[in-house]
């Protein structure tokens, strides 16, 4: 039932059904089949992108673990992709929330021996029933064997591979279950999809998120980064400290126009109507969030 979801709700959610590397591309102009791409960041660290949710890959003396796995049918070809960097079997999975394009792969890699780790609201959802409303879908709840086994509250660390691995929870910001991964040695970073850089973000309001939050999430992976830290965003190419700095700020800028709208009593509908976003609308509202989606998303979250 969990993977006959993940494949129709594939279908609806265009910015899933994405292939990210080396370029973002239309669903209507992506072919059939999906290639899974590795890019190598350090000696330890790789960014693994194919549909869905990017993946990153810590592999060194005490095996490979990964920061999400997409979509359960991906997984034999993640595998595939991992096994050419190292042949050692993935002992653990950390996730970066509970989104199926994220936890796809969870159960196959729970039946390979994988550790699956998350906060705790993540096996919260998924571990019921959970309904979309953005999207008019239900998700049922995961098999238990694709359910988290460690969780946190606040924040973990797993010391693996000559690198300690900060898990940090960031509350409700894409949804109520977000958490970044920071590799200290390594210097890069994990934003999950408190970074979007394909565009305007999902804000999941039905799972908790909200716009002060994500923008919090951003402000939090800021202070965690310098410049020369590698950052993985949840969908799209690699970034830098500087533009996610931007991205940061346009959000920011978003908010308070829409903050000012709403305050003078604006109704929704006059609030798309006067455009806050028109600055940034070209760059950031043609591919998966359109305009209107995160004026509205920002507007009911205020």
């Amino acid at each position: 039932m969990f993977k006959s979801n993940i494949i129709a709700l594939a279908v609806t959610l265009t910015t899933l059904s994405i292939a990210i590397a080396p370029a973002v591309k239309s669903h209507a102009e992506e072919r059939p089949e999906v290639e899974i791409k590795s890019q190598k960041l350090t000696d330890g660290i790789y960014v693994l992108f194919g549909r869905g949710g990017n993946i990153g890959l810590s592999v060194g003396e005490d095996g490979a673990y990964i920061i999400d796995d997409q979509f359960a049918p991906l997984s034999e070809k993640i595998n595939s992709a991992i096994d050419k960097i190292t042949k050692a079997p993935v002992k653990f999975v950390v996730n970066t929330h509970w989104h199926f394009d994220h936890t796809g792969g969870n159960e196959n890699f729970g039946k390979e021996g994988a550790v699956i780790v998350a906060h705790e609201n993540v096996h919260k959802r998924m571990s019921t029933r959970q309904e979309m409303k953005a999207f008019n879908r239900v998700v049922e709840a995961a098999p238990k064997v694709a359910q988290p086994s460690v969780t946190y509250q606040k924040e973990m660390s797993l010391k693996l591979n000559n690198d300690k691995m900060r898990i940090v929870h960031v509350a409700n910001a894409h949804t109520d279950g977000d958490s970044l991964i920071y590799f200290e040695q390594d210097n890069v970073l994990h934003m999950g999809d408190c970074y979007f850089k394909i565009g305007y973000p999902f804000i999941d309001l039905g799972s908790g998120g909200s716009i002060d939050g994500y923008i919090n999430a951003l402000e939090t992976g800021l202070a965690l980064s310098n410049d020369k830290t590698k950052i993985i965003p949840g969908h799209g190419p690699m970034a830098n400290k500087s533009e996610l700095a931007a991205y940061t700020q346009m959000l920011k800028d978003i908010r308070q126009n829409v903050a000012e709208l709403k305050a003078d009593g604006k109704s929704l509908e006059a609030t798309i109507a006067a455009k806050p976003s028109a600055k940034y609308d070209a760059k950031n509202g043609v591919a998966f969030i359109k305009p209107e989606q995160i004026v509205t998303a920002i507007y009911n979250s205020l």
